[in-house]
């Protein structure tokens, strides 16, 4: 049965090398009398079968009589004894000279048969003790490599410690509950540095690239302790040895320092590796790991470093991680396993007397590739005619490795391997022969080895499809049309498991009844795997490619998705590189994969190949006709207007107002009242309203307003039937413009008295101020502006009649909604329009494009896509999930943010300082605190005493408390350093009666090592004492991290 690259039947060394010997071989005799040389011929052929005829026995029987004949008849007539003793001292001493002779001539005769392969067995010998450079002259010697290696040798122990220690050892915790108490206790990587024994540099491949064979030989006096406290196990390894030929490609190379992008490592053949352990028993007896052996460890640490897993260092950043160590395959073999012949009879009967032939199957090699045919009774001149295919990765390099064995019910016996290098097929294109069978007496098998190109075509698939079915496999499956290459990239936004915990994501990716398994990644929902995988495909016209992400348990599924691989075909590069929703998962769960197909054809010249290439182009005319490419017949960017993202921000802040007009009267008339003050604030059509505030005609806001143009301020008297009218202002943005802010008093206009106090800030590019002001009215200052303009879309679907749709967009951005104009009858809609967006958590919030009028294709772009963008700009063709494989939608998304701590340097700026000064110092009417919840401020200092290892922490005061009930709050300070799971720590001030800006002016002390300060955070919480049971006893906390306070100069901040 044909089975896919990495569903193979892997087999232990011991499985693999079965014993050759099932029995003994009786000698045959030899008659003295023979000629000399008929009897060196006979002795010099090959031993013959396992078993003794019975022609054989009654010959030997028959050869015992004869020699005891002459006993018999020299008693019978009565010869003298030392007659007979003096014969037979004659012919022993003739024997004795006749068999000295022969055994010279013997070894004449074989030295002169055998001359060339005695000499090749001695040089050989010799070779083994040479380093690669002396047997072959295109590998060079690199002493001063070897030296550089030495240098380097306790740095690199160094980093690996640093690796162990830091990465491997917290995932080996976090993957098995028995290994939680594991630590590394001693590593050392000794004094004995790897050596390079030669190097090899390919000119012949891609110029992209550098390609180098490295001959190693490691021989390290390394010594790695482990410990798993809980089980009271030590182990270790004290000793490694590694010999074999490592690949390193360099790729890709770049215009650029450091020229390089990155490095490749691997092993095409497996290594030599042995293991020196120390403990080992110890450690398989620990459950979870009790399942495991010697031999499996090593074939696991062997088969990492073999093709096609590769080490790749990034040397750069923007790198595709998953396509480097996951390129795509330089072809495919397909292998003809067709008969064999002359095998070894290794089957014998009746203990031996009766001799049989051997029960033959083979086994078949490429990499870690392996294929077992099925086993053929009672022949040696079996007839397979099966059909595997495999990749090949790298050319030259790979071999096909064959070894014959006959099938036994105990241990099956060796009757034979080959080996051929896959660079002689790439090359020849179809090896059809016949390949000796070596290490053993006869035999030798058929093969017909087709190398197969990948090509990026679809228009070869029906003739590739019809050629196949030509193709005979008594394993049952067809040959594969296509391979598909999946690069499992990241997700977000994944669920959480049961009782609200991170899960540890996993993916199982299936076509047909082939399935991959990725790692996992362990307590996370934004898991990134950067896995390839492959599978063979006969029909991708009707087959799909399902994916499931679950948690490592495999019981609860996270979220699934299927491809139908029709969806390629339909691209003209036959790949898709994109986000796709998950089914069955969170609202915004997603997953980035990119899957490729290509085609898999002989480059033989058949009577066929001609149809093919006109078949080809006339598909490839067709298409092109019908569905234009975007990169040749749409525009490849978007062309806004001039003015595109040329807004800034307009921020206004409302503080308060005083001297208003009183418009409430009481008992009719008689007693003269106050107002209930609120603001109205129009910026073009856009319109804010404050909050009201109840019976003052000094009200304080403290409200924040954000927009993107003259502005208009009107204050009113909130009353239960008309509002009254309190006075209005106006100011012109061409007024604040080039002062960026303006911190004022503004007098109301048709009203006897009143003035309102704003601050009107224009940012050209968003500064953040949320970490040192916050507002009553809860909104949080924007941390970016973003401008959306989209131009374009090519290749809707059709409606399900058959019609052009009704094209429009809707672009949706937190609670912000956007809609396009509709285009009536059209698959290519162009809107050429633009809008903005004001962007408050740059991390989490994303843009959703997707059709208003019905759907027809969702776009996802995140905002942190576009932060790693060079110039915070995308702007390009997308294409749209859940639409047509074609469909795209040409946009520009511009992100506009300037961080916090680059203040503006400009010269009309001053304001905009004294502002910020005023908002720190607390002169503005700010309830502000450092999270942000509009619940007040705390004023603490905070310290460190080197001398006496102490922690100090001040707790100065309270302002712009929220009272709970009419009597004000009773207010205290509560403080605690996390973590401490003992409350130990905890701490709080007295107890403060109605008071909303208290002040305590009490000190704390802890008693910490300065190293631990910067483990720790000081958790602060101004509560209510007097909170009832319904009511929270918790006004408003902060959360400090030491690590960032330069506390040694000592800290004292609201």
């Amino acid at each position: 049965m044909r089975r896919g690259p990495g569903d193979t039947t892997m087999q232990s060394d011991k499985k693999s090398e079965p014993s050759e010997a099932k029995g003994t071989e009786c000698p045959s005799a030899g008659d003295a009398e023979k000629k000399a040389l008929r009897t060196v011929e006979a002795e010099a052929e090959a031993p013959q079968p396992k078993g003794i005829s019975a022609v054989a026995v009654l010959w030997t029987f028959g050869k015992c009589l004869g020699a005891l004949l002459p006993v018999y008849l020299a008693g019978y007539y009565r010869v003298s004894t030392s007659l007979l003793v003096c014969g037979m001292m004659v012919y022993t001493g003739w024997k004795h000279a006749r068999e000295a002779k022969e055994a010279r001539l013997r070894s004449a005769i074989q030295f002169l048969n055998n001359e060339e392969e005695y000499t090749s067995r001695s040089v050989s010998k010799i070779k083994r003790e040479l380093p690669a450079w002396v047997n072959f002259p295109d590998v060079e010697k690199v002493e001063w490599l070897n030296k550089v290696l030495q240098q380097v040798w306790p740095f690199v122990g160094q980093y690996l410690e640093k690796l162990l220690v830091e990465t491997i050892a917290p995932s080996i915790r976090a993957s098995s509950n028995h290994l939680q108490t594991l630590s590394f206790t001693k590593v050392d990587m000794g004094t004995k540095a790897m050596k390079v024994v030669g190097i090899k540099a390919h000119t012949e491949n891609d110029k992209g690239q550098v390609l180098l064979d490295l001959y190693i030989s490691y021989v390290g006096n390394v010594e790695i302790n482990v410990e798993v406290k809980r089980y009271f196990c030590k182990a270790g390894v004290k000793g490694i040895q590694l010999h074999g030929m490592m690949r390193v490609i360099l790729e890709p190379l770049i215009g650029d320092v450091p020229i390089v992008g990155a490095v490749s490592m691997f092993f095409i053949q497996r290594p030599r590796l042995d293991i020196n352990w120390t403990g080992l028993t110890n450690l398989l007896d620990i459950p979870g790991l009790n399942v495991m052996s010697d031999s499996m460890i090593m074939d696991a640490i062997a088969s990492f470093l073999v093709l096609p897993n590769r080490l790749v260092v990034p040397l750069v950043q923007g790198l595709h991680v998953a396509k480097l160590r996951s390129p795509l395959p330089r072809g495919v073999v397909r292998i003809h396993l067709l008969e064999a012949q002359k095998l070894a009879a290794k089957d014998n009967y009746v203990k031996g007397v009766m001799a049989g032939l051997s029960d033959p199957y083979a086994i078949l090699r490429v990499g870690p590739q392996t294929f077992t045919s099925k086993h053929i009774d009672n022949t040696d001149s079996p007839k397979w005619e099966e059909l595997y295919e495999v990749i090949v990765h790298e050319v030259p390099g790979q071999e096909l490795e064959v070894e014959v064995y006959d099938k036994d019910p105990d241990q099956d016996d060796f009757l034979g391997r080959t080996k051929l290098d896959l660079g002689i097929v790439k090359k020849s294109i179809v090896v059809n022969d016949w390949f000796t069978l070596k290490d053993t007496q006869s035999g030798r098998v058929h093969f017909r080895l087709e190398w197969l190109s990948l090509l990026n075509l679809f228009a070869i698939l029906p003739q590739v499809l019809k050629r196949n079915e030509s193709i005979t496999n008594k394993a049952g499956d067809p040959p594969s049309a296509a391979i598909l290459v999946v690069y499992l990239d990241k997700a977000e936004a994944l669920p959480m498991k049961k009782g609200n915990k991170e899960p540890n994501p996993m993916v199982q990716l299936s076509v047909q009844d082939i399935t991959r398994e990725s790692k996992t990644c362990y307590t996370t929902v934004n898991p990134e795997w950067e896995e390839a995988f492959t599978f063979f495909i006969q029909d991708p016209r009707k087959q799909d490619i399902d994916i499931q992400v679950k948690d490592a348990d495999r019981v609860q599924t996270l979220g699934s998705l299927s491809i139908p691989l029709s969806r390629l075909l339909s691209n003209s590069n036959l790949s898709l590189d994109q986000w796709f929703q998950l089914d069955n998962s969170g609202d915004a769960s997603r997953i980035y994969i990119n899957t490729v197909l290509r085609t898999i054809t002989s480059s033989v010249t058949l009577p066929e190949d001609a149809d093919i290439k006109e078949t080809a182009a006339e598909v490839i005319e067709e298409k092109v006709e019908e569905l234009p490419s975007p990169a040749i017949a749409q525009p490849p960017h978007t062309s806004p207007d001039l003015s595109f993202a040329s807004e800034g921000l307009l921020r206004i802040i409302l503080l308060e107002a005083e001297s208003l007009v009183a418009k409430d009267n009481k008992m009719g008339g008689m007693v003269k009242g106050k107002s209930d003050p609120y603001a109205k604030i129009n910026v073009g059509e856009t319109a804010f309203r404050s909050n009201v505030v109840k019976e003052n005609l000094n009200p304080v806001w403290n409200e924040m307003y954000e927009v993107v143009q003259e502005i208009k301020f009107e204050a009113f008297d909130k009353d239960l039937d008309s509002d009254d009218f309190l006075g209005r202002c106006g100011v012109a943005l061409l007024l604040l413009q080039p002062t960026l802010s303006l911190l004022q008093w503004y007098t109301l206009n048709d009203v006897k008295s009143g003035r309102v106090h704003l601050v009107l800030e224009w940012v050209p590019t968003v500064l953040q101020l949320q970490s040192l002001q916050s507002y009553q009215n809860k909104a949080v200052p924007a941390a970016a502006l973003l401008f959306v303009h989209i131009e374009r879309a090519h290749s809707l679907p059709l409606k399900k009649s058959g019609k052009e749709p009704k094209a429009g967009a809707e672009l949706v951005l937190g609670e912000t909604t956007y809609k396009t104009k509709l285009f009536e009858r059209t698959s290519n809609p162009q809107w050429n329009e633009s809008f903005y967006f004001l962007v408050h958590d740059p991390k989490h919030q994303m843009l959703l494009s997707a059709g208003w009028d019905q759907p027809m294709g969702a776009l996802v772009v995140t905002v942190k896509e576009l932060l790693a963008e060079p110039q915070l700009v995308l702007d390009q063709w997308f294409h749209l999930d859940g639409a047509s494989p074609e469909s795209q939608l040409l946009l520009r998304a511009e992100l506009k943010v300037r961080k916090q701590t680059h203040l503006p340097t400009h010269k009309h700026t001053g304001c905009l300082s004294k502002m910020v000064d005023m908002i720190s110092s607390g002169t503005l009417p700010c309830a502000a605190s450092g999270c942000g919840s509009g619940n007040g401020q705390v004023k603490l200092s905070l310290s460190y005493a080197s001398q006496d290892r102490q922690l100090i922490v001040i707790v100065h005061a309270c302002r712009g408390l929220l009272s709970q009930s009419k009597d004000g709050v009773d207010s205290y300070v509560s403080l605690m350093l996390l973590p401490d799971k003992s409350k130990v720590t905890k701490r709080k001030t007295a107890v403060k009666k109605r008071d909303l800006n208290p002040e305590y002016n009490e000190r704390f002390e802890y008693a910490l090592p300065a190293d631990e300060i910067k483990l720790r955070s000081l958790s602060v919480s101004v509560k209510n004492n007097s909170a009832s049971f319904r009511s929270r006893d918790v006004i408003g906390q902060v959360l400090i991290e030491l690590a960032q306070l330069d506390l040694i100069s000592g800290v004292t901040e609201w």
